[in-house]
């Protein structure tokens, strides 16, 4: 055999070797709890959220609390009744999905930016139809969360995943990528804690952990800038809201049990959860919540991406 010859199928049994023990690693890594996995070059970091169970929702004392710091009793009355949830495992973004994550959907797809995006989520803001994912207002590096994207936007993004698994575009409930239910948003975000916040229960020490009204300068900062929680999740609270598959529903009276997502009806607001730069403190709590309708776009709402595991 020729040594050139020779010297080329040598080649190629290493890179085969090598790329076999990627996937072993990728693998073994996507069924271990805190492993992190990457399924494509364009696809966000996963984390493996273990198996469990919690409290989801907040106490009475916990919304006394929080109405006696900025909230209004009725604001706070759709976190109850605390009911007892028990889920799989699954895995959630490491982080927000950022510009350059969205970008290159955007790039390989032509996906519409959209007719313009609201300076906040607020009854009386202003939409600006010049702002888009691109240009929210503010400047922005790659690392960023994404902003300005719409629960369809994210829902589109999470369909382009999974054609990225199969070799083709599929439709948004195909595959096994989507958004996080409401329920696995919440148990991720406390990581085994039961206190107003994943640090604890001091609303005086959000600044080390999040970005917030008093520490954000009016903006986004780039993801994984605050420290992780237990679960290895960066930013599950502060910089950006974060969008998940539920249609909202003004208590938990009826919620699932299982950690599946609540479908009221394709036309229903959909729950964003975790607050944003634009806020204060004590909507940073772990049982915060908020809706919007699914093609409303602002300044302060992004989302992650949640992946069924096998």
């Amino acid at each position: 055999m020729k040594p050139i010859r020779l010297f080329m199928l040598s080649t190629v049994f290493i890179f085969a070797v090598i790329a076999f023990g990627q996937d072993k690693k990728s693998a073994s890594a996507a069924s271990t709890p805190g492993g992190v996995f990457r399924d494509c070059p364009e696809c966000p970091e996963m984390v493996v959220i273990p198996a469990g169970n919690f409290t989801m929702g907040s106490s009475a004392s916990e919304r006394s609390w929080a109405a006696s710091h900025g909230a209004s009793p009725e604001s706070v009355s759709d976190e109850s009744p605390q009911h007892n949830v028990s889920l799989r495992s699954f895995a959630l973004g490491k982080y927000d999905v950022t510009r350059a994550e969205y970008a290159a959907f955007v790039r390989e797809t032509g996906y519409s930016a959209g007719d313009g995006c609201f300076e906040s989520s607020m009854p009386k803001a202003t939409k600006r139809t010049d702002a888009s994912w691109q240009n929210p207002g503010f400047k922005q590096t790659d690392r960023d969360p994404v902003t300005c994207v719409s629960w369809q936007d994210a829902r589109a993004y999470v369909s382009w995943l999974n054609g990225k698994l199969r070799g083709r575009i599929s439709n948004p409930g195909d595959g096994p990528y989507r958004l996080p239910s409401e329920a696995e948003w919440e148990y991720a975000t406390r990581a085994g804690t039961t206190t107003r916040f994943w640090w604890g229960d001091d609303d005086s020490k959000a600044a080390e952990y999040a970005w917030y009204k008093e520490n954000s300068a009016g903006q986004t900062h780039p993801a994984g800038s605050k420290p992780a929680n237990a679960f290895g999740l960066y930013d599950m609270v502060g910089n950006v809201w974060q969008w998940t598959e539920d249609c909202y529903a003004e208590s938990y009276n009826h919620a699932p049990m299982d950690g599946s997502a609540s479908e009221a009806g394709k036309d229903c607001l959909r729950v964003d959860r975790g607050s944003s730069w634009l806020y204060p403190a004590w909507l940073l709590r772990s049982a915060t919540r908020e809706r919007n309708p699914a093609d409303f776009r602002d300044v302060i709402m992004g989302f992650r991406v949640a992946r069924t595991l096998p």
